[in-house]
């Protein structure tokens, strides 16, 4: 990223967890881990259904800083929009990481 001031929007990371739920199985949820600065950009809107549900698949490219090794299973959260993780890639200098987003729009 050329422009470190394009990070402007506020998000919170969270990392997976999974707890014993008392009958043998998990819990699977997540924990917020960090606040950080981010450049969200769209990069595409596809109509479609999902589970009977109409409703748009929104992605977006999402550039933070490289400090906080995130895999697919964290997600990114802004207020009540949640950012699934697609695809990681940092940038030649290792600096940012450029993060695809999806996000279920009904």
């Amino acid at each position: 990223m050329k422009n470190p001031g394009r990070m402007k929007t506020r998000l919170v990371i969270e990392a997976p967890v999974e707890s014993d739920d008392g009958q043998g199985g998990v819990v699977r949820g997540h924990v917020p881990v960090a606040a950080v600065w981010a450049a969200v950009m769209p990069d595409r809107v596809q109509h479609g259904f999902e589970a009977d549900g109409d409703g748009a698949a929104v992605r977006l490219r999402i550039v933070l800083r490289s400090e906080h090794g995130l895999t697919l299973r964290h997600r990114l959260v802004d207020g009540n929009r949640i950012y699934r993780i697609t695809a990681l890639t940092d940038s030649a200098d290792r600096r940012f990481t450029e993060i695809h987003v999806d996000h279920r729009v009904t």
